[in-house]
């Protein structure tokens, strides 16, 4: 792809701008990929063989990408060539249309730092390769859109690296003699190269087998440290629930005959999808009673699908470049979601989906660095590895399903399927197939893809006798780049509540919003009626109506769409704490939230997340300006009221549902949910019974769920009970990282007045390592978070977060740069913290040498 240099008026380094519009196909082809790794810590040595194919008619030289490689020869169709790299680039000039191109590096993989491309992880040898990291082992046109077959042979010394894995099938371990051994895997499903994956280390596995729907067997493998592997079981268990879910929803099956997982400790992301060998972050695979909560339970099951899930949509079926990137992300992540669905409580997890997209995405959206879920440019690809391409992606592809119907939208994944298996493709390619099955025209609805922003939906309605007539209207603000938007199609789901039955009256409604208004009606209405809007969350929108307090308490209680009631409620919560009103219509609500509990019409799970307060963070951004201290003391003062007021019945519920023990139906989760969201409001409460309890359910509990929930009961807490909990949490724990991690982020997101202090005493703690992306997010990330004393009027933590980044940039560039994104938000805040937010950016992006990962997005948050 052509890029274009552009220098930053605030800096010195050249932002090389790569765009959509400049896509070119490539001029060569590597249909076969042949690599033979000595592999050792200190110094590997990597000899490829590629196969290339001209692509076109054209007389192009072929050009390969490298970074940080150490060359020794490169030779075409067996003759040296004198072939001298050009920064991050090498050209050869090939006169045939096919060649034989081989060349030999050395690479260090344990001073590899960014954990990019072969780096090293407690002696582990460990590969990541998208977007870009292939270019850091071999020489390479590191794209996409360029699919290879690999046949990859790794050697190393026995006592070090036992196990050698990489994508695709095994032939047979061979003994080199010295202590050294080697094997070669083969992988005949061409993929990019940044699907390529190696690890070689001391590793024990988890065995278990799958037989696919066409009858044959899969060896499935969990690879861990010998310590962890009994950790590994609830990954195996939805792994194999993930395959045989994907052959049921999709008529997806597994096309090789072994399917590895490897846990990690030093990884910028969650997982990778590499064929054949997923390689994961620890916390994302490691799971049990005592060290992980229902939340990592389900969290290892959803990633753990999703990865799995990606070798259809997004290994068979690939991106032609990375401007598609939420073609395999956005459309992952709705499959994720909807086996997490079906695996537990529905409407939790749909609420659980909204929680997260407008805690993260819907900022993203409303600030500096809004993108469309396709963008149409970029200066590093792994800043847009963003909640817009992964979380608002997934929502676009659940409108298609809305739209479409269940049927409509198998009918075009399967054709999307037959048509490209084995191709990179765009997302006008996914749309096109949705069209074909359908017939229908979705040229409007690529506006998704092509906007950014989040639409506002003003809602009016007017009532003539037994006829209410309801008028939509939507509206969608500029954003860099784009300041005039046309019209979106978007799916709203709507019914209508009776305000004196407490039922709905008719059946659900789907308008299709596609021009500046819509008007539907609601005919043969014998009692007063409150609109149920946006029913499940149909659509990534927000949504104007005017509602009474009563009337959203109304719905809280009544509405029979779980989504819509517990929105009403949010929007309740909303409103009292914009102002400084007594709370006394949001505590009736959640006391009638709490009744039908009781009562049993309203499970535990629901109840739990119902009676919960919007974020101070979320009800900030919802607000012109955030007023940080105004805010919290609201918020705090509704929590103490609910808190008093259902002291009596938060004991009864907090009685009724702890001790749940350590199953995973959703009930026994629901269950331990309410009881420490009751044991959370007791402690609030302040009586000294409250503290006991928690200190003895931190005592006590057999799960990680309950020992973290009590522990979290007493972090805001000046007692006893608190520090010794805390002691003991890392006594306790010491070592386990991923549980560790916890320790780090309880004491960041704490609203106690010494938490600044006491972030900046763990800065200095023994067991913090910024190298490690999970702890940098426990801490630094987790503090970001904390509204409250993050945006501490003084800039402290403003100060804290851009010191820790430009320490961080040094040593990793990618999760730099992702600790920008709190400071990008400085627009929504009062003129004395913007300036003071503003002045940190401005430090970033004047420093010398800032990675261009960090300049990219410094540099956009300023704009």
């Amino acid at each position: 792809m052509a890029g274009m240099q552009m220098l930053d008026a605030r800096a010195a380094t050249p932002l090389d701008i790569v765009r959509l519009k400049d896509y070119r196909p490539p001029d060569w082809l590597v249909p076969n990929v042949a690599l033979d790794f000595d592999l050792d810590g200190p110094v590997t040595v990597v000899r490829a063989t590629l196969s290339v194919v001209r692509n076109g008619l054209h007389d192009r030289p072929l050009v390969l990408d490298g970074s940080r490689l150490e060359t020794s020869w490169v030779e075409i169709d067996g003759a040296r060539v004198n072939a001298t790299p050009q920064g991050d680039t090498l050209t050869l000039a090939i006169a045939g249309d096919r060649a034989t191109v081989t060349s030999e590096v050395r690479i260090q993989p344990a001073a590899n730092s960014r954990l990019m491309g072969l780096y090293a992880s407690e002696g582990r040898l460990v590969t990541q390769c998208e977007a870009e990291g292939f270019r850091a082992i071999t020489w390479f046109p590191d794209r996409p859109d360029v699919l290879s077959s690999y046949t990859v042979r790794l050697a190393a010394d026995k006592a070090r690296y036992p196990v050698l894995l990489s994508n695709g099938d095994p032939g047979v371990l061979e003994d080199l003699g010295d202590g050294r051994h080697a094997i070669t895997w083969t992988d005949p499903w061409p993929k990019p190269c940044y699907l390529f994956a190696l690890v070689a280390g001391d590793l024990v596995a988890r065995e278990d087998s799958f037989t696919t729907m066409s009858g044959r067997k899969v060896r499935l493998a969990i690879w861990t440290a010998e310590a962890d592997l009994p950790r590994s079981a609830h990954a195996m268990a939805a792994l194999k629930a993930s395959m045989a879910w994907d052959e049921q929803a999709y008529g997806r099956e597994y096309d090789l005959g072994e399917f590895n997982i490897v846990a990690v400790a030093d990884f910028n992301a969650g997982a990778m999808e590499n064929k054949g060998l997923n390689i994961f972050n620890s916390k994302y695979v490691l799971a049990d009673a005592e060290t992980a909560t229902d939340a990592d339970f389900d969290a290892v099951a959803a990633v753990v699908a999703h990865e799995y899930f990606h070798n259809w949509t997004g290994n068979r079926v690939t991106c032609r470049d990375w401007f598609q990137l939420s073609l395999k992300e956005g459309l992952t992540v709705f499959r994720d979601q909807q086996f997490s669905a079906d695996q537990g409580s529905a409407a939790v997890r749909r609420i659980d989906d909204v929680r997260g997209l407008r805690a993260v995405q819907f900022p993203e959206d409303a600030g500096p660095l809004a993108h469309p879920i396709r963008p149409d440019h970029y200066a590093e690809i792994a800043n847009f590895y963003t909640a817009t391409i992964y979380n608002k992606g997934a929502e676009v592809i659940r409108m298609l399903h809305t739209l479409l119907g269940a049927d409509g939208y198998r009918r075009g994944a399967d054709l999307y399927f037959d048509r490209h298996d084995g191709q990179a493709v765009t997302c006008e390619d996914w749309l096109a197939a949705m069209e074909s099955a359908s017939k229908r025209d979705l040229g409007q609805f690529r506006r998704w893809y092509e906007q950014a922003g989040t639409p506002r939906i003003e809602v009016h309605a007017a009532r003539a006798g037994r006829i209410l007539t309801v008028a939509l209207s939507q509206r969608l603000a500029a954003t860099p780049g784009q300041s005039v938007k046309p019209l979106m199609h978007i799916p709203f789901r709507l019914a209508v509540i009776g305000r004196t039955s407490g039922k709905r009256i008719g059946a659900e409604r789907l308008v299709e919003l596609t021009g500046p208004e819509t008007r539907i009606t609601f005919e043969g209405l014998d009692e007063p009626v409150l609109l149920s809007l946006n029913r499940g969350f149909s659509a990534p929108v927000v949504v104007d109506a005017q509602a009474s307090r009563a009337d959203l308490a109304f719905l809280a209680a009544a509405d029979d769409d779980p989504f819509a009631r517990w929105e009403a409620m949010q929007r309740l919560a909303l409103d009292v704490l914009a102002t400084d009103d007594d709370p006394a219509e949001l505590v009736a609500a959640v006391g009638a939230t709490l009744a039908a509990g009781e009562a049993g019409s309203l499970d535990a799970a629901f109840v739990a997340e119902a009676v919960l307060l919007p974020t101070e963070a979320f009800i900030g951004d919802q607000a012109k300006m955030v007023d940080v201290e105004a805010i919290h003391r609201r918020r705090e003062a509704a929590r103490t009221a609910i808190a008093t007021v259902f002291e009596d019945r938060w004991w009864a519920a907090y009685r009724r549902h702890s001790g749940s023990g350590t199953a995973l139906t959703p009930e026994a989760k629901g269950a331990r949910r309410l009881a420490n969201v009751a044991l959370a409001y007791l402690v609030t409460a302040g009586s000294a019974d409250a503290v006991a309890a928690a200190a003895t359910q931190y005592a006590d509990a057999v799960t990680m769920t309950d020992r973290l929930g009590a522990l979290t009961a007493l972090i805001n807490t000046s007692t006893p009970e608190r520090d010794t909990a805390l002691a003991d949490f890392h006594a306790r724990f010491a070592g386990n990282n991923d549980v560790i991690d916890k320790w780090f982020t309880a004491q960041a997101l704490a609203s106690r007045s010494d938490t600044l202090d006491r972030v900046e005493a763990l800065l200095g703690h023994p067991d913090f390592n910024p190298a490690n992306p999970n702890r940098l997010r426990a801490l630094v990330g987790a503090f970001a978070a904390n509204q409250r004393h993050f945006h501490a009027a003084s800039g402290a933590g403003y100060r804290l977060l851009a010191g820790q980044l430009l320490a961080v940039d040094k040593i990793n560039p990618q999760s730099a740069a992702r600790l920008a994104v709190p400071l990008g938000r400085w627009k929504r805040f009062d003129p004395a913290r913007q300036a003071l937010m503003r002045a940190e950016l401005e430090r970033i992006v004047g420093t010398a040498g800032v990675s261009k990962d960090v300049l990219e997005m410094a540099s956009r948050a300023l704009a």
